[in-house]
């Protein structure tokens, strides 16, 4: 059941290319801040779209569909717990800005800064690999169809390419825990 008498959880909408890190990073942050009695929910776009959206491919009116669509599950999602974080790609800066005006204020854009080389190199889920070798035509960053729209003024840049794991996590946990002081701490 929800308690309408808490005050609503802090959004980290987080955006970066595919491979920049953002569900590494929000797995371990979660990890650090339930030590603490912070509750946590992650709306992963790879879980989400593989559950929720799977009728939706990745044309550029898809991709605003999808992360419409989740903002509608943060309003909901932000009722139950201190922190959402949502690691997806958004690549688009309407996208992000229409998220932004549906779930302000304790709405925070957070950017994972890597380059088109870094993300390449890692290329975790296979994606780049294939989009080389023609096997996804509309890959987000790759595909002149499909650009990345670097974020103008997050509010918070994770630089996944140069820093370590373990100084994203500290730096971005202190990010969240500050925020959370600001609304008078988390809810309970």
């Amino acid at each position: 059941m929800v308690d309408n008498s808490k005050p609503l959880g802090i959004i980290l909408w987080f955006t970066g290319l595919s491979g920049s890190g953002k569900t590494t990073l929000a797995e371990a942050v979660k990890a650090s801040l339930k030590k603490i009695n912070i509750s946590v929910c992650i709306l992963d776009g790879d879980i989400v779209r593989a559950t929720n959206h799977q009728n939706l491919g990745f044309s550029e009116s898809d991709i605003k569909s999808n992360n419409s669509l989740i903002v509608d599950m943060c309003v909901l999602e932000r009722k139950k717990y201190d922190v959402v974080m949502v690691p997806i790609i958004s690549p688009y800066r309407q996208s992000r800005n229409e998220a932004l005006m549906e779930l302000s204020p304790r709405f925070y854009e957070i950017y994972f800064s890597a380059s088109l080389e870094c993300v390449r190199r890692r290329d975790v889920k296979g994606l780049y690999d294939k989009a080389d070798n023609g096997l996804i035509n509309n890959m987000i960053g790759v595909s002149p169809n499909n650009e990345y729209q670097i974020p103008i003024t997050p509010d918070f840049i994770i630089n996944s390419e140069k820093d370590k794991l373990s100084t994203s996590v500290g730096d971005l946990f202190r990010f969240i825990v500050f925020q959370l002081k600001k609304y008078s701490g988390p809810h309970k």
